[in-house]
């Protein structure tokens, strides 16, 4: 387990290189930096999807990953806020500043070498939610592979008709 504070959300690709994390020197880094930035995407779409092909190296997002991202986020950015703590549905997943996330592993994290899947809590989830990722062994970074945690969750209290 390990745990990322984050002062800022990243804007463009410059940005996210500052963040000492966007070395990839480690799956738990990319992955908690492919979730902060998740949350950039209905400011700008486009800067998004560039971040996010620097967090998959090698494999940049296919039209078809991009319209994966558009189903699940359009109008639902607060699914990648509520992985951050103090995010949840009855505060309309508004995280605790500064950013702080937890990425954590399960027995079967690491099936082989140059893999892993990792998992992050959302505060309107009740199981974790994983996130798959490759070793570059050439360079030694780690690199998204596979974002699989934004199915949904709870609806924020202001969007629920039943709160």
């Amino acid at each position: 387990m390990e745990k990322f504070t984050f002062a800022f959300i990243p804007k463009n690709v410059e940005e996210l290189k500052t963040i000492p994390q966007a070395t990839l020197d480690s799956p738990y880094k990319t992955a908690a930096l492919s979730l902060l930035v998740l949350c950039n995407y209905e400011n700008n779409v486009e800067e998004t999807h560039a971040m996010l092909d620097f967090l998959r190296g090698p494999d940049p997002l296919t039209p078809m990953a991009k319209q994966f991202l558009r189903d699940r986020l359009r109008g639902k950015n607060y699914k990648t806020f509520s992985f951050f703590e103090g995010a949840y549905n009855t505060n309309n997943y508004t995280p605790s500043m500064p950013y702080t996330i937890t990425v954590t592993e399960n027995p079967y994290s690491f099936p082989e070498d140059n893999w892993a899947t990792l998992y992050v809590k959302s505060g309107g989830a009740d199981s974790l939610r994983p996130i798959k990722l490759r070793k570059k062994p050439s360079t030694g970074q780690w690199f998204i592979n596979d974002i699989q945690c934004l199915s949904d969750i709870r609806l924020p209290e202001s969007e629920d008709p039943w709160a």
